[in-house]
């Protein structure tokens, strides 16, 4: 008796004429074919293109969104770990009295002598 691998193939191939014979006989009788009128868009130079019901929208709507996203994107929160990093570290040497807490106001003589060790 043959292994039951050696079938496979053949029904695999069943399947795929099935399949394409299938869609054809779903698809519609009509000729979707457009003859070519040696015009860009079917359009005569100097004429104008009638302008369909869903262009407005769709412009409007594909560069409102691109101006939308552009501005989430500008406004979007640091979230890197090299900006959580930075501000731990500072957090810390704060908390450590290595640096001055950054909440309080300091006068910038202060911080001169600091720098300078006088």
């Amino acid at each position: 008796m043959p292994p039951a691998t050696a079938a496979r193939p053949l029904v695999a191939a069943r399947t795929v004429v099935a399949r394409q014979t299938s869609t054809r006989t779903m698809a519609s009788h009509s000729s979707h074919y457009d003859p070519p009128s040696g015009w860009f868009l079917g359009v005569r130079p100097g004429e104008t293109p009638k302008k369909e019901g869903w262009e407005g929208i769709f412009i409007y709507g594909f560069f409102g969104s691109l101006a939308a996203a552009a501005v989430g994107y500008a406004y979007k929160p640091d979230t890197s770990i090299q900006t959580w990093a930075l501000e731990e570290a500072r957090r810390r040497l704060e908390a450590e009295g290595h640096i001055p807490d950054s909440t309080k106001p300091v006068k910038i003589t202060e911080q001169l002598k600091r720098v300078s060790g006088n």
